[in-house]
């Protein structure tokens, strides 16, 4: 992406306005040099006056020289919803965010994954029961995606590291530049070098504690399911499950003793319809279907799970998505024509439709945002049929 586009995409994300309005900002025009390009009044009648004022005073002059220069030192990403790399899986969740700052390996973030989350203060077995979940899971080829907390989150990155080939991304609720909590300083550092340390908020953002559901809820996006392996009955582990349900990932959850507190959550998970786990292969035999049935061979049981390879590439979105909406442009009722059934790369989709590529791809992010366009993997464009659509 070019400087002044990423630099458009900044100005957006860290102005003074609400997620929920920059989503309708961008439905509505598209691309954010679109938006910067309104009256105010055509902004006042999308998203109210007072939000138009915040959007037009800016961002902060100092935080978007230093997003940029922190996006130009090696190993360090931001994605955009504009951006091919952008994880498809998030595009699922009601409020993908604008911007994803990324250190490490960005391509992560779009292969199928696992969340494993759970208590802080976890038990030694509780950490153990992470550690061998992950490894497992990790080796039949899931990224493991935690929250690099103490406890549970801290042991399944681990774990995933101890796999043959393992990855793994920690999803944070802080600025990138701040590791929380500061105990974890190495593992972040090797999850960077390995993996991926993956964040929506500004740099320099401490650790707030309204910035963990945020997180959670991207923990959840990213995977498949989410793996609950101890949790006390008011654990934040349980907000991350309900997301996951709520965004259509399946749920699971380790039982443990009547006598634990820290078994409470997993049994509530358990008795609202988690699926009760007691080995990896429990997992991957859920994920059948999303993993599109590709296996790894399948070991000789010798008391540990067996454990089955997640496709490289992206994945189709599920039955029930929206219906094309029936307000859409005039252009974009003609980009949806010339995808037809095949879907086209970028430049022969601008040709078929005579639209120049900036103002396609406003149209297309819009279509992205509705759920009716999806990128595929390696490029280009591909339309979902719904039915009531166009």
């Amino acid at each position: 992406m070019a400087r002044a586009e990423l630099a458009a995409w900044l100005r957006f994300a860290l102005s003074p306005v609400s997620p929920a309005r920059q989503r309708k900002l961008l439905a509505v025009f598209g691309l954010p040099g679109h938006v910067f390009a309104q009256s105010r009044a055509n902004l006042a009648d999308v998203v109210g006056a007072d939000a138009a004022d915040a959007l037009l005073a800016g961002a902060d002059p100092g935080a978007l020289d230093a997003a940029l220069a922190w996006a130009g030192e090696p190993g360090n990403h931001l994605l955009t919803l504009a951006d091919d790399g952008y994880p498809r899986a998030l595009l699922e969740i009601a409020d993908p965010p604008p911007v994803l700052y990324v250190k490490g390996d960005p391509a992560l973030l779009g292969l199928p994954a696992l969340a494993m989350v759970g208590a802080r203060t976890a038990s030694a077995q509780g950490e153990a029961n992470a550690e061998a979940f992950a490894r497992s899971l990790g080796a039949a080829g899931l990224v493991i995606v935690s929250g690099l907390a103490l406890g549970i989150d801290a042991a399944a990155h681990r774990g995933a590291f101890a796999a043959e080939g393992g990855r793994t991304v920690a999803v944070v609720g802080t600025g990138l530049d701040r590791i929380y909590p500061a105990r974890n300083a190495g593992l972040a550092r090797e999850i960077a070098a390995r993996g991926a340390l993956v964040s929506e908020f500004p740099l320099g953002t401490p650790p707030l504690p309204r910035n963990f559901p945020r997180r959670n809820r991207l923990i959840a996006g990213l995977s498949l399911g989410v793996l609950v392996v101890e949790a006390a009955p008011n654990s934040g582990s349980l907000i991350t499950a309900r997301l996951a349900a709520e965004a259509g990932r399946e749920v699971f959850a380790i039982p443990g003793s009547i006598h634990s507190p820290l078994a409470r959550g997993c049994h509530r998970l358990i008795r609202q319809g988690a699926k009760l786990v007691e080995t990896a292969e429990d997992v991957l035999e859920e994920l059948r279907g999303r993993l599109d049935g590709e296996l790894l061979p399948q070991p000789a049981r010798t008391g540990r799970p067996s454990s089955r390879r997640a496709p490289a590439e992206g994945r189709t979105p599920r039955s029930g998505m929206p219906a094309v909406p029936a307000n859409l442009a005039p252009e974009a009722v003609r980009i949806l024509d010339a995808l037809g059934d095949d879907g086209r790369d970028i430049d022969s989709l601008a040709l078929a439709v005579g639209l120049g590529v900036e103002t396609l791809q406003a149209h297309l992010l819009t279509l992205e945002l509705a759920g009716v366009v999806v990128r595929r993997p390696g490029g280009g464009f591909l339309r979902l049929h719904t039915p009531g659509g166009v």
